[in-house]
């Protein structure tokens, strides 16, 4: 049968000059969304256009760059992506092709966020990925006989449950080392984050077990850079960092959706936004008074940031099939990159020999 609502088309629409920034960064973008199952891949073909490729992957939310690997969670997974291609290298037209070389089964983990330490980014090994356990509320790694291995977990967490208790859903890397996390609530019993929705959310220091700010609405995608803590106030629309000196947030820009995912790329953020569902999970939150405040509509896609002045200074926007996003990431040295799926031939097809000298 016929569906009488066909599904929407999808629609990219970048801002006047978002591929001429794009260019002058050296730069491309991927980003994921859970809700419509893809990653995608925004670059730049020769005439200067946009370029964007996508692959399927049910349920992708985490992203880490670590060298020519990529790494992605899935819904019950974690992938690692390599790029294949030297500098200067060509594919079909695109710099870079992201194979998939190595899964994991994690389970349905609900993984967030993912971050590789810095000493692990050496070509002699593979990297041990630290990820956002948030059905567990911890922070785990990879295990070669178990689904994952705890590592750490908010001090206000008194038992290792899948119960996704408080909502621990972001991490920072700060010196090479995880560092600082979000969790929406610091509930110690299942589920019970959803009653703290509006401003039960914090940012905990890992190494001190301190929680160094508090107050926040749904917290998410905490981010060291440029000797700051920079954190996404998701319910309330705001892109801003944490005064370590105080413990309060500053706002820097205010967004019109629900934010989730931040890269950083010179003097810019790059914040990723979503529609909010319409479930009790996002109604609600003061993100809704605030976009009638300002006569807006919340917009699905990505936004750039000028750290220096807070503004939007470029956009692109997403309509139709995807809604939500969820990570972002920066490619750098990148102009057009691609990635090949699991779902046609061609990876069946596509095989490499590693040809270094036997030992």
């Amino acid at each position: 049968m016929t569906s009488a609502f066909p599904t929407p088309a999808l629609s990219l629409t970048a801002s006047r000059q978002f591929t001429a920034w794009l260019a002058a960064q050296t730069a491309s973008i991927a980003f994921t969304t859970y809700q419509a199952g893809k990653v995608f891949f925004i670059g730049l073909q020769p005439d200067g256009s946009l370029s964007v490729f996508e692959r399927t992957f049910e349920r992708c939310m985490g992203l880490a760059i670590a060298g020519n690997s990529l790494y992605m969670s899935s819904l019950y997974q974690l992938w690692r992506f390599e790029n294949v291609l030297l500098p200067g290298q060509k594919y079909q037209g695109y710099d870079a092709l992201y194979v998939p070389q190595f899964s994991l089964i994690t389970g349905d983990l609900d993984i967030h966020d993912i971050v590789i330490p810095a000493n692990q980014h050496s070509a002699e090994q593979t990297p041990t990925p630290i990820f956002v356990n948030t059905l567990f509320s911890c922070l785990a790694t990879t295990s070669k006989t178990h689904n994952f291995k705890p590592l750490w977990q908010p001090p206000f967490i008194s038992k290792l449950a899948a119960e996704d208790r408080c909502h621990l859903n972001g991490l920072a890397i700060r010196e090479g080392q995880p560092r600082y996390v979000t969790t929406v609530s610091r509930s110690d019993m299942g589920e019970g984050w959803r009653d703290r929705r509006l401003d039960g959310g914090c940012v905990i220091d890992v190494q001190s077990n301190e929680i160094i700010a508090s107050g926040l609405s749904m917290p998410h995608s905490p981010r060291w850079y440029q000797d700051r803590l920079w954190v996404l106030n998701s319910g309330c629309g705001e892109f801003g960092y944490v005064d370590l000196q105080t413990g309060d947030f500053q706002p820097v820009a205010f967004c019109p959706g629900y934010l989730r995912g931040c890269a950083f790329v010179g003097d810019f953020a790059i914040i990723g936004i979503s529609k909010p569902r319409n479930n009790q999970t996002f109604s609600g939150l003061p993100l809704d008074d605030l976009l009638i405040e300002k006569d807006a509509e919340p917009r699905c896609g990505l936004l750039v940031i000028d750290l220096n002045t807070g503004d939007v200074v470029h956009s692109l926007r997403i309509e139709g099939v995807v809604e939500e996003l969820y990570d972002v990431q920066v490619l750098e040295n990148i102009r057009r990159p691609m990635a090949i799926g699991i779902r046609s031939d061609e990876i069946r097809r596509f095989i490499r020999v590693d040809d270094t000298p036997r030992v």
